[in-house]
């Protein structure tokens, strides 16, 4: 909030070029580049940049994406964007939240971390399972400005998992009002009511 009697800080707004996708998940590189077609961007992985992954020390997935946009932009000498986004389970207390890549261990083993969750919801007889994503996007320039958003989608945990599409804990997770899973939709589907394009929606609404 800007104090009173200034304006509000307008949102800087991001010009056709290059643009890093501060992440080496290449499920989640394909699926913000297809967010982000036509809008002149020539998107980038860090990846293929051979950029480090930071360590993601924040306590928030704002805070996590913002570390990872900073650095690859800082690295790069480009803009950044960079995601952080997980699965919080109601009944775990959010859990497995900011950390649900390494519930799936140091290969990142996602078919570990969905039955790990589903193990530790069998320790609650009658356990709800409900449960939703969020995702954080951070777009943040060389210059040190930075840009957040974050989207949401609710659901319920189905087991066994179903369907190959998709990534991470996607097989596990079923929206609100629909009988299939993330895992079983066509990315386009997806888009249209996944945390990811809620947040993107609001990310290109501010600064295209």
């Amino acid at each position: 909030m800007s104090g009173e009697g200034t304006e509000p800080q307008a949102i800087r707004k991001l010009k056709p070029g290059k643009l890093v996708i501060a992440s080496h998940n290449a499920g989640k590189v394909r699926e913000i580049g297809a967010l982000l077609e036509g809008y002149g961007l020539e998107v980038i992985s860090a990846a293929s940049l051979d950029l480090p992954e930071p360590e993601e020390t924040g306590t928030t997935f704002v805070m996590n994406a913002e570390l990872k946009a900073r650095a690859a932009a800082d690295l790069s000498g480009l803009p950044a964007l960079a995601d952080d986004s997980g699965l919080c389970v109601d009944a775990l207390g959010g859990d497995p939240g900011i950390f649900s890549a390494r519930w799936g261990g140091p290969d990142k083993d996602f078919g570990h971390a969905m039955r790990l969750v589903e193990d530790k919801l069998g320790e609650t007889p009658d356990a709800p399972r409900d449960a939703h994503f969020i995702c954080a996007l951070a777009l943040a320039w060389p210059d040190g400005h930075v840009e957040w958003f974050e989207g949401r989608v609710d659901g319920t945990l189905v087991w066994p998992p179903r369907g190959l599409k998709g990534h991470g804990y996607d097989p596990v997770f079923q929206p609100v009002g629909l009988t299939t899973t993330f895992g079983e939709m066509d990315e386009p589907a997806k888009n249209e009511i996944s945390h990811r394009g809620d947040a993107f929606r609001q990310m290109v609404a501010a600064v295209f």
